[in-house]
């Protein structure tokens, strides 16, 4: 067995720290972080336009969908009341 194996091993990085970031001037933080962002959006991938008509069309029938359950809903209630009201009216 090699004297070294017993040694914990060091890992040294040169990542940089949250004290070096604020150490940079506020113009250069900005610029560093338009960059980035710019970097970042060149990775996403847009949908179509088909995809987005697609999707707008599936959302309002959906929508339009859950309104009329909703109001169907909201219907059976106020016979329902109305019945409760006249019966105990009586």
């Amino acid at each position: 067995m090699a004297a070294n194996e017993n040694k914990p091993a060091t890992v040294t990085t040169n990542a940089v720290k949250k004290e070096d970031v604020k150490k940079l001037p506020f113009g250069k933080r900005v610029g560093k972080w338009w960059r980035e962002m710019k970097s970042e959006l060149k990775k996403v991938i847009w949908p179509s336009r088909s995809q987005i008509t697609n999707n707008t069309v599936v959302a309002l029938v959906v929508m339009v969908a859950s309104a009329i359950v909703i109001w169907g809903f909201d219907e059976i209630a106020q016979l329902v009341v109305q019945a409760v009201i006249t019966l105990a009216g009586k």
